[in-house]
């Protein structure tokens, strides 16, 4: 169960209390549990796409991507917004890009990115939602933790100590690949949605692994929580192109 809680307290902006400290095996774990989490964030936002259902799409839409932004806290809007600082800044140098991801400012380039993002979004749960397609609410929060889990499966983790390392170093590997297997089957269970989502988790969840090798040599938290919102992203703009 404490697995569970950490990554709940951790992806989420959820009043979770530890009754301990963890032990790295738990923080390990708790990777497990990130799919999880990320269906219970679409659980959350389909019971509010419910009760609103008489509003206006736009209206809707605002709403939701609202609450998506509250009930994570921001933590993965932050890490795009320090990545992208940090991938114009750092000028190809893997150092440089490091040290920029570390500071708290954020530059133009990172209030541009994430304001197309939140437009992105913005839009594509409003085309969602006119069309009545709501389970890209839950695809896109799941997918979004899923790629997490993938990415510190397969990337190493390039800046010494923190959460991060404990994670990538304590995660249970073959436990981590049934869990993923698991999701690919659900999206592929989903029919024509889940296998668009799916392609879109991967093409993405490829194209930013392999800029993350090329320019820093594997992951960071930042680079994760980027991840995520650009999976999430590219789920909703995808399924909302398929209608």
């Amino acid at each position: 169960m404490q697995p569970f809680l950490i990554a709940l307290q951790f992806l989420t902006s959820l009043p979770v209390r530890l009754d301990r400290m963890p032990e790295p095996q738990a923080v390990g774990r708790s990777l497990l549990y990130y799919p999880l989490v990320g269906l219970l964030l679409g659980a959350m936002f389909w019971l509010v796409g419910t009760v609103f259902e008489n509003a206006s799409a736009p209206l809707l839409a605002a709403l939701l991507l609202t609450g998506w932004v509250a009930l994570t806290g921001g933590l993965h809007l932050d890490g795009l917004a320090d990545s992208a600082d940090a991938w114009l800044g750092g000028f190809g140098d893997r150092e440089r890009t490091l040290t920029i991801m570390k500071d708290p400012r954020s530059g133009p380039i990172a209030v541009v990115v994430l304001v197309l993002l939140l437009l992105l979004k913005f839009v594509a749960l409003w085309t969602l939602l006119a069309a009545d397609q709501r389970l890209a609410l839950l695809l896109a929060p799941l997918l979004g933790r899923s790629a997490l889990l993938g990415l510190f499966l397969t990337t190493p983790y390039v800046r010494p100590g923190g959460l991060g390392q404990v994670l990538a170093e304590q995660m249970p590997r073959n436990t981590s690949r049934i869990v993923l297997g698991g999701v690919v089957l659900v999206c592929l269970i989903l029919g024509s949605s889940g296998w668009l989502a799916l392609a879109a988790t991967v093409g993405v969840g490829w194209l930013s692994r392999r800029a993350m090798c090329r320019r820093i040599g594997g992951t960071t938290g930042d680079t994760a929580g980027a991840l995520l919102e650009l999976v999430e992203c590219a789920v909703l703009v995808v399924l909302a192109l398929g209608l």
